[in-house]
């Protein structure tokens, strides 16, 4: 398999599994966080900015895998160009 190929894939399976496994954390994390609070209600404040947190860093991973796809993106050639390379 050639590079541009091997990048297109890179490109388009990369954020939406990084998407799709971040969601799951998120829907984990909030679960967690929901049966804690359940459990104590006393300490629904910490648990929720712990949850906070936890979410927003989460969510800054797919950024930066979101920043990787569109760094990755401009360096792919367009549809003409790689098929006028194969034809050579």
């Amino acid at each position: 398999m050639d590079y541009p190929s091997t990048l297109a894939l890179v490109v388009g399976f990369g954020l939406p599994l990084a998407v799709a496994f971040a969601a799951l954390g998120q829907g984990r994390a909030a679960a967690a966080a929901m049966e804690g609070i359940a459990r104590q209600p006393e300490a629904a404040g910490n648990i929720r900015s712990a949850l906070i947190l936890s979410l927003a860093l989460i969510e800054s991973l797919v950024i930066y895998v979101l920043l990787a796809f569109l760094l990755l993106f401009g360096r792919l050639p367009s549809v003409m160009e790689y098929l006028q390379q194969i034809g050579k």
